[in-house]
């Protein structure tokens, strides 16, 4: 059975129940309200005929029913009541509605508690049929019971009385079932529509493989609602927090992370995407996503947490594929260019100027691989350098790598991968600039020294430098002078500068050359 057909037939079922217990209660008590209504009446109406002088004196006349049957009929005509019995002490009856009943007894077994002396209301069978009875002893003036008054109101007459408002009870109960369907109905259409015309089996399966995958993903998820509390976290997600499991569900999320930018995603309902941010110890990358309802309102957001370690292990790997590939591809083209030489000069017979071109080049890189070697004894930025010499000797630039530079006593907690990312986009940046300025010389000057407390990261080019207008924006995020799809390289190198604690500067020197030196804590 669809979800939709049993949510009408459940919440039916329930209303119909409901107003039928309701009813019946209702058209009870409504019952008994009119009985003891009546009941009250009957009785006052017997206290009274029982109390007054002209009853009480006809018991002492010989034939008393002569006296009392006008007045009992001229009180039932005017209290509405089926009768009006008045009978002594035996239950002889003298007065009664039908006159040839009068001198019987009077029947129904319910004088006792009326001939104790005591008023009462009781149901019974007379000779009329059921009826309420307000029934009250007649005193004389010594106080002597001398008889009895039973007023009686027939039960088929409360029943017509009764009967039209049970019918408009009957009539408000369907009425009240009918907006009940119709009600249910509407609400089985809105879950309907709430769960996407889902089934409850579907919506589980659903759930089932949301969690699987939510746990499979090495990436840490946490989801808000549109308060900002949490709703949703993946096991990967309480790790990075150094949180149990479930803990902060349903808290806030300025409670568990207090640097988020998940409130603002919900206020502007734009995405964020590639954020660097610390989460707890952990340096991530965030993406923060809104989530938005079929009205286009936001109602909640996203935000995935990957650890920064990882990707710099992934980075790491292709930078030190990227840089051999570049090495060897500079290398190729350079030395294509130094054979086709070689090979002329042999061809033409000078060969001492052959064998000096092979000694210069030869030289020229174990030198320099030799000082990198010496100096900067950590292989990364090792490889880094000598890449770019690589590239630097195809693009006929002249990169020289300052006397000053040392490396020895570099902290390990210093992250390679982030040295590697500062320098080299430095220097490509300074490649880059030298080149597209024909009219100077191309050079660039890497200074890279350890102060003890502090690492310093000098890179120093002699192109026309950076626009002043635009150097408030050197470190934006895809802000560049040079085109579309730039503006990449100073903000990465912000961003690992910041990582490192560290500071960057920028300055046009007085020998007209660009510099930008970075200060890091060697600790």
């Amino acid at each position: 059975m669809k979800l939709q057909t049993k949510l009408i037939l459940i919440s039916t079922s329930l209303i119909f129940i409901v107003i039928a217990i309701l009813a019946v209660i209702f058209q009870v008590m409504f019952e008994n309200t009119i009985k003891d209504q009546i009941g009250q009446r009957a009785l006052n109406v017997s206290v009274a005929v029982s109390r007054n002088p002209l009853v009480i004196e006809a018991f002492e006349k010989k034939d008393p029913s002569k006296v009392i049957q006008p007045y009992a009929e001229e009180v039932r005509k005017k209290t509405g009541a089926q009768y009006i019995v008045v009978g002594n002490t035996k239950g002889i009856r003298y007065s009664h509605p039908i006159k040839n009943r009068i001198g019987k007894r009077m029947v129904g077994g319910d004088n006792d508690i009326a001939l104790s002396g005591k008023s009462s209301i009781t149901e019974a069978i007379g000779s009329l049929g059921p009826a309420v009875r307000g029934k009250s002893p007649v005193f004389n003036r010594q106080g002597k019971i001398i008889g009895l008054v039973s007023v009686g109101f027939l039960t088929t007459n409360i029943n017509s009385i009764i009967w039209p408002y049970k019918l408009k009870i009957l009539i408000v109960g369907i009425l009240t079932l009918l907006l009940g369907i119709l009600g249910s109905v509407l609400i089985a259409k809105g879950v309907k529509r709430a769960t996407h015309g889902l089934e409850p089996k579907e919506i589980g399966l659903l759930y089932k493989e949301k969690s699987a995958i939510l746990e499979a993903i090495r990436e840490g998820v946490i989801a808000i609602n549109r308060n900002g509390e949490i709703t949703m976290a993946n096991h990967t997600a309480f790790q990075m927090l150094g949180l149990p499991e479930g803990e902060i569900l349903g808290t806030s999320i300025i409670k568990a992370i207090p640097n988020t930018r998940l409130i603002e995603v919900i206020e502007t309902g734009k995405s964020e995407f590639d954020e660097q941010m610390k989460l707890g110890t952990s340096s991530v990358v965030a993406n923060r996503v809104p989530i938005f309802d079929d009205n286009k309102n936001v109602i909640g957001a996203v935000a995935t947490f990957r650890n920064k370690s990882e990707l710099f292990r992934l980075n790491e790997e292709l930078t030190q594929v990227k840089s051999y590939s570049e090495g060897l591809r500079a290398q190729t083209h350079e030395f294509s260019n130094k054979l086709y030489l070689i090979s002329g000069l042999i061809q033409l017979g000078s060969y001492q100027e052959a064998l000096d071109v092979i000694t210069k080049e030869s030289d020229m890189h174990q030198n320099f691989a030799q000082l990198i070697m010496k100096r900067i004894p950590d292989p990364y930025i090792a490889g880094l350098l000598i890449g770019k010499f690589n590239r630097s000797k195809e693009l006929n630039v002249n990169l020289i790598i300052d006397t000053s530079t040392h490396l020895d006593g570099l902290s390990a907690e210093i992250d390679r991968q982030l040295l590697v990312t500062i320098i080299g986009n430095l220097v490509d940046n300074a490649m880059e600039a030298v080149v597209q300025n024909m009219d100077v010389d191309k050079t660039i000057i890497i200074s890279l020294s350890n102060l003890g407390a502090q690492l310093l990261i000098e890179v120093e080019d002699s192109a026309a430098g950076i626009p002043p207008q635009i150097v408030n924006d050197l470190y934006k995020k895809g802000f560049s002078s040079k085109g579309v799809n730039r503006g990449y390289g100073l903000y990465l190198v912000k961003q690992a500068v910041e990582q490192l604690d560290g500071e960057i500067y920028y300055e046009r020197t007085k020998a007209h050359t660009t510099l930008f030196t970075v200060i890091i804590p060697n600790e």
